[in-house]
Order: C-alpha cells, then structure tokens, then sequence
C-alpha cells in the first residue's frame, strides 16, 4: 500500500487487490486506534471525495478513510459482471487498512457493497449507517437474473468538460445536482474529474459505460438477504422521501429503498426522511455528519 501526503489533504493511498488497483482518502491518519474509524463508502458515479464536507463537520479528529470503487475516482477502470466484485474489492481494502471497531457509513450502491464486506469480515464493523442503500424486497432477488450487457441511460451522459468549474456551472441548475450543497457539488466536480485522454479538456473519472453498466445488474445477487441477516451489528437504515410516480421515466430523487429493510437486519433500525432526496450525504453534510456522530455516541454508551 502507497500513500501520497499532501499537509493541506488528506492521504491518497492505493491498495493492489486481485486484479484492480485501488484508492482510498485518509483524513488524521495519526488517531489511528484512538477512536472509531469512519469508513466511507460513495455511491455509483461518485468518488471519495463527495464526503469532504460531512468530514469537514466531524470533530477535527476524527480517523476517516474514505474509499473509492472499482472504476470510480481513482481506483483502476476494471471491468466487472456483479456487484459482488464491489464486495471483493472492498473487503482487500479492509483487509490492507487493518479495519476493526469501525464506523461503516455507505451510499446506494456503496451501501449494498459495505453490508457485503461487513458480513464477511466481522469485527471490522461495530456499527453500520446505511444511506438510501439499493436493496429491493426479497422477492426481487429471486428472479432470473437480468443479462449482461444492458446499459443504463446514464451511459448516455456528457463526458468531456473544460474545467471543473465549467461542470459545476453546467450541473448547478440541473437535477439531480441542484438539490446539492453548493460546496459538495464543487468536490463532486472537482475531484470527479481528470485530464482527458486526448489532452483537450477533462472527462469524468467513473466513464459513462461504466456508471451505467451498474445499474442493470443491481438485482443479479441471490444471496443478498443471507448476508443481510448475517450481520449481528446495529445498522441503521436512513431513507429519504419516496419515489414519486409521476416523474417519467424514474424519480432519481427518490428512495430505492424497500422499505421493510430495516426490519430484515437483526439489529436494524429504520430511520426516513420525508424532506430529504437520494442525495442526501452531498444535501446536507452537516445532517450526514450529525448521524454520524450520534452513532458514535452510542458507541460511547455501551
């Protein structure tokens, strides 16, 4: 494992997992084992940095590692045909940072690949928080398997920017960016993006086929519901406001959460939010950052 250390940043390290290369941030890499670890997983499409100001409202000491997933941020554009592969991957990454007792905090699909990794590595995990995770109703995942191959529209989305700040401009008045604390739009931008190939411009980090690739497999894991009832920590399930059906061809704003989720984990705990999007970690950082710490908290209390 590599680290670049920039005093004004946190930590860039990558771990060299079977077959992919990945990253993950560090911020206070001098507490480690002086409290909980926060561990940070974003959601598809995103990148570890997207956490910056929920980190920021945390105590400033906190231990935070934030990682990034296969084909997203700067971990290795790997080609992958489950979301288990996300499991996997984040399992070396516990395995390389030595993780027990933490915090897990993940989102959407972040959230499915963290309850895969904290079911198989227990001990690495005292308790989980959940955000708006992708997990559909048992039944779901009973169904044949959707084919390889199909794409999401996401596919379909613009690549190419001038500047960072020419996509926070293009995305600031735009769903489902807008509903974004202006400061966390301009991480997501600036830390979701690299010099193009060609060396005219900049293009996202998590390529287009790749982010929707995700999507259309998001079933295809019968043992889903084994792994949930695996777990024997608190989780904490937080859901925002309901999909609205009139929003054609889909609400991305809305909660793709079964809401009987919580209820399936031994010890889970559901927790909704009317008022609050799928987005809600990059909505409201300092709310993120509240849940964070209140979790803590009940660590603290035995």
């Amino acid at each position: 494992m590599t680290a670049t250390i920039d005093s004004d940043q946190p930590q860039l390290h990558f771990t060299d997992a079977p077959g992919v290369r990945l990253a993950h941030f560090e911020w206070h890499a001098e507490r480690r084992g002086q409290g909980p670890t926060v561990w940070l997983v974003h959601a598809t499409g995103f990148h570890g940095r997207v956490w910056d100001q929920a980190v920021r409202r945390l105590p400033a000491d906190r231990h935070v590692i934030a990682i990034e997933q296969r084909c997203h941020g700067r971990s290795a554009p790997v080609p992958f045909d489950s979301w288990r592969r996300f499991g996997d991957d984040q399992v070396a990454q516990i395995d390389a940072c030595g993780l027990r007792g933490a915090i897990g905090v993940g989102h959407s699909m972040g959230a499915h690949a963290l309850v895969q990794a904290a079911s198989r590595r227990p001990g690495a995990f005292r308790r989980l928080i959940l955000v708006d995770p992708v997990m559909a109703p048992p039944e779901a995942y009973r169904q044949p398997p959707v084919p390889l191959g199909q794409l999401h529209p996401a596919a379909q989305r613009k690549n190419r920017f001038d500047s960072p700040q020419a996509m926070v401009e293009r995305f600031a008045d735009r769903a489902p960016y807008a509903v974004f604390q202006r400061d966390a739009l301009v991480d997501y931008c600036t830390h979701g993006l690299r010099p193009a190939d060609d060396g005219n411009g900049w293009q996202l980090c998590c390529a287009p086929e790749h982010e929707g690739q995700v999507y259309p497999i998001a079933r295809n894991m019968a043992e889903t519901y084994d792994l949930v009832h695996a777990l024997d920590i608190p989780v904490l399930v937080v859901r925002a406001r309901p999909m609205d059906p009139a929003i054609k061809p889909w609400d991305p704003l809305g909660s793709p959460t079964w809401p009987g989720l919580a209820a399936e984990f031994r010890h889970g705990r559901d927790l909704p939010f009317a008022d609050k999007t799928h987005f809600l970690p990059m909505e409201d950082p300092a709310l993120m950052a509240e849940l964070i710490e209140g979790e803590i908290a009940a660590l603290d209390k035995g």
